[in-house]
């Protein structure tokens, strides 16, 4: 494929991707917020959520779900999704949290927390999948909607983008496991780690056999949690 076609294919994805937000500015909504999470289903990690508002005129190209993407091309497009955004902002949920909770109220409080943290307050929000109750403002759940909405294909780059950094710097303290390449996420390596070391302060106990367990959240998770909340 000659590159003038590639980018023409490109755009008219993009094209495809803001026909929901086309259609809210048509009815007059301003900002528009798209939210997505990553890290539900790793053992170990908080799962993270992105909350992005993006311009009328953004086009850059390339923006989908960030499953679709490579690393590389993931970290060109976080740094030009967050130049160009409006607004956007994180919410992250240690795996303590997460024990006590679940993981699918844990999701949502992430994603009220990157909500709660956009220096602008949208008119609208646009949410992968889900709902979230007690919120003021109109939104839409969209099943896929990484897929179908640019604004939430943005939220899920910044949120996968964000959590894989993170797994990173702890895979510096935590090198046993892995997490420079599962991210937390079921490997061979990750397993073997767990069964020759245990589960360190970064596991969900509650996604562990035989490490179930309710244990008290250390003081100094915090603060790493805070060093690379990036």
């Amino acid at each position: 494929m000659k590159k003038e076609e590639r980018e023409r294919k490109a755009r008219m994805r993009l094209a495809e991707m803001r026909h929901i937000e086309e259609e809210l500015y048509a009815g007059g909504i301003q900002y528009i917020a798209g939210i997505d999470e990553v890290g539900r289903g790793p053992l170990a990690g908080p799962v993270v959520a992105a909350a992005v508002i993006l311009p009328v005129e953004f086009d850059v190209i390339g923006v989908d779900d960030s499953k679709k993407l490579t690393e590389k091309k993931r970290e060109e497009l976080y740094g030009l999704i967050t130049k160009h955004a409006i607004a956007y902002g994180t919410g992250i949920i240690d795996n303590y949290i997460i024990d006590k909770i679940n993981i699918l109220e844990a999701t949502k409080l992430a994603m009220k927390q990157a909500l709660e943290t956009l220096e602008i307050t949208p008119d609208y929000i646009l949410i992968d999948a889900l709902t979230l109750k007690g919120v003021p403002i109109p939104q839409r759940g969209i099943i896929k909607g990484d897929s179908l909405s640019v604004s939430i294909a943005a939220a899920s780059i910044v949120a996968k983008v964000t959590r894989d950094r993170m797994m990173k710097e702890f895979h510096e303290r935590f090198p046993q496991y892995a997490f420079d390449r599962n991210k937390g996420y079921a490997t061979k390596a990750h397993f073997e780690g767990i069964e020759c070391y245990g589960p360190c302060l970064l596991h969900r106990k509650t996604f562990l056999k035989n490490h179930a367990e309710e244990t008290e959240k250390p003081e100094e998770l915090n603060e790493q949690i805070v060093m690379v909340n990036l």
